[in-house]
C-alpha cells in the first residue's frame, strides 16, 4: 500500500506494506537481551487454586502474567522523567509518533581510558552534515545478531560522549534511537552526562524529546533517510516498551 505523506511542506511516498521493524522483543523461550544486573524477564500463567491459565493445562484461555523491566529487557522509549526527581510520563509527553529519521552507522572509537565512545566531530557531525531530521537511528558496528540476546551487565558497552548528545540537541534532533543499553557509560557515578545534555536538564527541559535504547537495525537496512513510526505501549511511567518501525522513502 503506497501512501503519500506531506511533511514540513514536502511530499513523500512510502510503502506501508514493507515495514522495517527495529525493535527487540521479550522472548523467554531463548536467551533474552539483558542489562542492569537484573534476572531475566518471566512470562507465566496465572494460578488460582486448582486453575492455571494455560490451555495446555486444561484452561479455556491462556492468561499470563509478564514480569520485566523496560530498561533491562526490551526495546524501550524513555522521557526526561527517567532522570528527574519530578515524575514525568512518556505516555503523556510523547504526543506524535511519525518522524523523519536518519539511519547512521557508527564505529565507536576507543579513547585514552580504553572506553569505546561515539563522538561529535569525528562521527555524528560527519554522518549528519547539514541534514535536518527529527530523529536519528544509530547502528553501531560490529552489528551482529547477538545484540538481540546480549548480556550487557558489567561489560562497559560503548556510549555517547556529552558533546555528542549536546550536538544532537543543538541539531534539533528530538528522538534518539540507539542499539545499546544506554546512551551513557554503564558506571559513571550517576552523572548521566549524555542523558542530561540531550534533554537539556540545566536549561529549558525538552519534555517532548525521547531516547530509545535496545534497538536492532538489520544490516539489510541501508543508511539514509526513512520515516519512523515510534509506537509505544501506554504506560504512565518514565519509560515504556516500544516498537520503532522504519519505512523506506520511495
Amino acid at each position: 500500500m503506497i501512501a503519500t505523506i506531506e511533511y514540513n511542506s514536502k511530499k513523500y511516498k512510502i510503502d506501508l506494506s514493507k515495514p522495517l521493524d527495529i525493535s527487540i522483543a521479550i522472548d523467554t523461550t531463548k536467551e533474552n537481551v539483558n542489562a542492569w544486573y537484573l534476572d531475566d524477564p518471566k512470562i507465566f500463567p496465572v494460578s488460582d487454586g486448582a486453575w492455571t491459565g494455560s490451555v495446555q493445562q486444561g484452561a479455556d484461555v491462556n492468561f499470563n502474567n509478564i514480569q520485566f523491566n523496560p530498561h533491562s529487557h526490551i526495546t524501550h522509549t524513555e522521557c526526561v522523567g527517567h532522570i528527574t526527581e519530578e515524575v514525568h510520563s512518556i505516555n503523556k509527553n510523547l504526543e506524535k509518533f511519525f518522524f523523519l529519521a536518519e539511519v547512521v552507522t557508527i564505529a565507536p572509537e576507543q579513547v585514552e581510558n580504553k572506553d569505546f565512545v561515539i563522538s561529535k566531530k569525528r562521527q555524528l557531525q560527519y554522518a549528519l552534515g547539514n541534514k535536518k531530521r527529527d530523529a536519528i537511528v544509530i547502528r553501531t558496528i560490529p552489528n551482529l545478531s547477538e545484540k538481540k540476546s546480549m548480556r550487557y551487565s558489567h561489560t562497559n558497552p560503548p556510549y555517547l560522549l556529552e558533546e555528542a548528545a549536546e550536538y544532537l540537541k543543538e541539531k534539533g534532533i528530538e528522538h534518539l534511537l540507539i542499539d545499546l543499553p544506554s546512551v551513557d557509560k554503564e558506571k559513571d557515578e550517576g552523572k548521566l552526562l549524555a542523558h542530561n545534555a540531550f534533554w537539556d536538564t540545566k536549561g529549558a527541559i525538552r519534555m517532548q524529546a525521547t531516547i530509545t535504547e535496545f534497538i536492532y537495525v538489520s544490516n539489510k537496512i541501508k543508511d539514509g533517510t526513512y520515516f519512523l513510526n515510534l509506537m509505544i505501549a501506554p504506560f504512565e511511567n518514565d519509560a515504556t516498551p516500544s516498537k520503532p518501525v522504519l519505512y523506506e522513502i520511495i
